[in-house]
Order: structure tokens, then C-alpha cells, then sequence
């Protein structure tokens, strides 16, 4: 297997799901270590909080101000090529939904008369 850097092949990519859709940016990648010590990438971390924490200092600082919502963690294994994007095996869909998405579901979307008559 050919060596991936991160800073390089994965970090600031577009990421697109097997459909070709967008679906975010690596701002950040979280590392794992396997039974013999080895690291490993084990998540692809995409959203406002994990840059402005990859960033730090004052920039990240600036960044994190109105505490963003956690950022959306792509595990590793759902990544189908790396080159110029990083390529997904699944499609938007099939991924954890954004807490901030879930929050305005529940309290401003559906709150909405009628708002349940367009699900589906």
C-alpha cells in the first residue's frame, strides 16, 4: 500500500459522495492506533470546530466563536479513492447527520405548520 500523508492527500480535499455530490471539506483527520501501536487513520473530521482546532491560535479562535456545531466524522473506511477529492463509497445519505441539521429539524423546521407534509 502506497504511503498516504495527510497534509498532503487529505487535508482541505473536497469530499464527494459516491454519487459525486459534495459533501464537505477535511479540516481535520483523527488518527487511531492499532493493536501493535501503529497509527492509523481511522476518521476524516469536516466542519467549522475541526478547523478552527486543526488552526489554533487566534485564527482558530476566531473560527470557534458562536460554538460551532461538532464537526462530521467520515470514518476512514468509507473512503473509496483519494486524488484530487477524496471519494466516498456511500452517498450523502447514508452519513451521519450534522447535529446542527438535526437541531433544526426538531426545533425550528418542524415547528412549522405543514412542515411534516413535505417529508417523504
Amino acid at each position: 500500500m502506497p504511503h498516504l500523508y495527510a497534509d498532503f492527500h487529505l487535508l482541505d480535499r473536497q469530499i464527494l459522495d459516491a454519487d459525486a455530490r459534495l459533501v464537505g471539506k477535511v479540516d481535520d483527520v483523527e488518527f487511531g492506533r492499532d493493536a501493535d501501536g501503529v497509527p492509523y487513520v481511522a476518521a476524516l473530521l469536516s466542519g467549522r470546530a475541526a478547523l478552527g482546532h486543526r488552526i489554533g491560535g487566534l485564527v482558530g479562535r476566531l473560527i470557534l466563536i458562536g460554538r460551532p456545531a461538532p464537526p462530521i466524522r467520515i470514518p476512514y473506511a468509507l473512503v473509496a479513492d483519494t486524488d484530487t477529492a477524496v471519494t466516498l463509497t456511500v452517498t450523502r445519505g447514508q452519513l451521519p447527520e450534522p447535529r446542527s441539521e438535526t437541531w433544526l429539524r426538531e426545533h425550528l423546521i418542524g415547528r412549522i405548520p405543514g412542515a411534516g407534509d413535505a417529508a417523504g
